[in-house]
């Protein structure tokens, strides 16, 4: 249970990938098969995407590898340093933690006003419902990483890289 708890976004965008691959090859093989095409993959490779994108930027927070500009922060000294580590968390967190309540906001008017998707007709909401849950996996994952620059900032080569 803990290896699917740690490894979650890892698991989550193994098995989007693998249906994303096997559904953009389903649509080549039939087009040039039948010179038709999946329309509807398009719809699902395309929500697929989104929600790659978000589960993958909390891999990407979990080994603390988001683009940092630390040229200035180095200069500085070493309580200054941990001064905008702390900043530069606490202003990640909010924004992080406001993308998850308003795509949650989003998800809950795509239900609220039964739109459905143009393709397949399934309910907006479904593809909108990971979303939410995937920021506040980058969240999470952030204030991880960050309390392990915070604790061992030489392991990490320096305080405000994360």
């Amino acid at each position: 249970m803990r290896l699917i708890l740690d490894e979650a976004e890892k698991l989550i965008c193994a098995v989007i990938f693998l249906g994303m691959t096997i559904l953009g090859f389903a649509n080549v093989a039939v087009r040039y098969l039948t010179n038709y095409s999946l329309a509807a993959t398009e719809e699902l490779l395309t929500n697929g995407f989104l929600v790659l994108t978000v589960f993958g930027a909390a891999i990407a927070a979990r080994r603390g590898e988001h683009l940092a500009v630390t040229l200035l922060a180095n200069l500085l000294p070493r309580r200054a340093r941990q001064a905008v580590l702390a900043l530069a968390v606490l202003l990640s967190a909010l924004l992080l933690g406001m993308s998850a309540w308003f795509s949650w906001q989003s998800a809950l008017n795509l239900y609220n006003s039964g739109m459905r998707s143009y393709a397949l007709g399934f309910p907006a909401w479904y593809y909108q419902a990971a979303v939410p849950f995937g920021f506040a996996l980058v969240l999470i994952r952030y204030v991880q990483r960050a309390i392990l620059v915070w604790r061992n900032p030489a392991q990490f080569g320096g305080v405000p890289d994360v």
